[in-house]
Formats: structure tokens, C-alpha cells, sequence
């Protein structure tokens, strides 16, 4: 892995926190991101969210079937909900880590989702009544048709890639707080797209994906 060296002569703490991300080294974030925010103001919002907010700019687009479910973390010794969406294809739609596990949250969800990608011509969800009334809200503020299913064999993609961020955060064993686990989980996911290639390259050349993460800061 090539390793960037600053002006200075040392490694930026911005590459260490790539590197804890790249090589799964989830226990060692916490204090490393509060000492790089509060080296970094970055806005009053943080190393990783910004980085992710960038990379959001310089995502892929997705395919229009989505696959929808929500799994859950410890935060503070208490459940704490990542909703996710992959398409057909297993490319990450969006994530949205929630506090609790509602029809509201799912829409805050489909929103954010619907704002990046706009609307999908399907959506695949489990039996969940907080889902299924989320999307029929849109489906009435929209006036738009989007075709729903409730499939748990079809939703298998996107708990399959559930288990890569869960196992990401396992070694943390629960997060201390929601300040901690929203803005890891941002790096972990935005480090994920990027290792299945939904990452524009405008140079068109090839990077590592520490690389092309780390390239975010710039």
C-alpha cells in the first residue's frame, strides 16, 4: 500500500484512519477520529461523514430494483438500526443508521435514497408493516408507481451484505455512542462502495481502494 507523507515528513492522521478502515482495525477509530476532528474542524462535522458526503458526489449510479432491510448494532448498550438497499446487482443503494426502527425511519431512509438515485422502479423489502407503509407513503406523495415486493428469499443479497459492515464493527463489541457508530459506519460503508467499484474515477486510472478513499480528502 502506497503510504502518502505530508509536508511535514510524517504520515497524515487522515491516512491512519484509512488503514484502520482498509484492514478491518475497527476498535482502534473511536479515539483516533476524536483526535483528528478535533485537529480537522472539517466544518463542525467530522473526518469520515465529510469524506462520505464527497464520495456521494463521485458515486455510480445503481440499477432501479432495490433491495431494502434493516439489520441492527449495539450503541451504547442499546439496539440501534442501519437501514441499507443494494440493487439487483449487490451495488450499495444507500445506508441511514437510525435510533429507532419505524415507519419514519424507513422513510427518512427511502428519502435520502430517492434523493441521491431518485425513484426505483421496484423495491424488494421483507414482511416488515413499518417498510411496507413507508413505500406506500411515497408511492402516494410521488403519485409515481413503483412496483413493491415482500420477498425473503429476493431480499437474501442485501442481508448477505449486511454481514461485511457487521463484520467490520464486531470487534468493537457495541459502540460507545451514536456520534461514534454514525460516523464509523459512514466510513465503513463508504470504504465498502468502493471496494465493489461504484467509485467514479475521473482520472481513469487505478487505485487501491485505501487509495481512492484517502483521494476523498482532496
Amino acid at each position: 500500500m502506497l503510504v502518502p507523507v505530508g509536508q511535514s515528513g510524517k504520515v497524515p492522521k487522515c491516512w491512519h484512519v484509512v488503514q484502520c478502515l482498509f484492514l478491518g482495525w475497527v476498535a482502534e477509530l473511536e479515539p483516533l477520529l476524536h483526535e483528528v476532528d478535533a485537529q480537522q474542524s472539517l466544518h463542525g462535522k467530522g473526518l469520515l461523514p465529510v469524506l462520505a458526503a464527497v464520495f456521494r458526489r463521485r458515486k455510480r449510479p445503481v440499477g432501479s430494483s432495490w433491495r431494502m432491510d434493516e439489520t441492527y448494532i449495539l450503541v451504547g448498550g442499546k439496539w440501534k438500526y442501519p437501514y441499507r438497499a443494494v440493487d439487483r446487482l449487490g451495488q450499495t443503494v444507500d445506508f441511514l443508521l437510525t435510533a429507532r426502527r419505524d415507519e419514519a425511519a424507513a422513510r427518512r431512509f427511502f428519502e435520502r435514497a430517492i434523493g441521491l438515485h431518485d425513484l426505483p422502479e421496484k423495491i424488494t423489502i421483507d414482511k416488515s408493516g413499518a417498510n411496507t407503509a413507508a413505500v406506500r407513503g411515497l408511492v402516494k406523495v410521488s403519485g409515481l408507481h413503483i412496483d413493491l415486493r415482500q420477498s425473503k428469499y429476493l431480499n437474501n443479497i442485501v442481508e448477505q451484505d449486511h454481514r461485511a459492515i457487521k463484520r467490520r464493527v464486531r470487534p468493537m463489541m457495541g459502540f460507545k455512542s451514536f456520534w461514534s457508530a454514525r460516523r464509523i459506519i459512514a466510513g465503513i460503508e463508504t470504504m465498502h462502495m468502493i471496494g465493489k467499484g461504484q467509485m467514479l474515477s475521473p482520472s481513469g486510472q487505478a487505485a487501491s481502494a485505501a487509495q481512492q478513499f484517502y483521494s476523498l480528502a482532496f
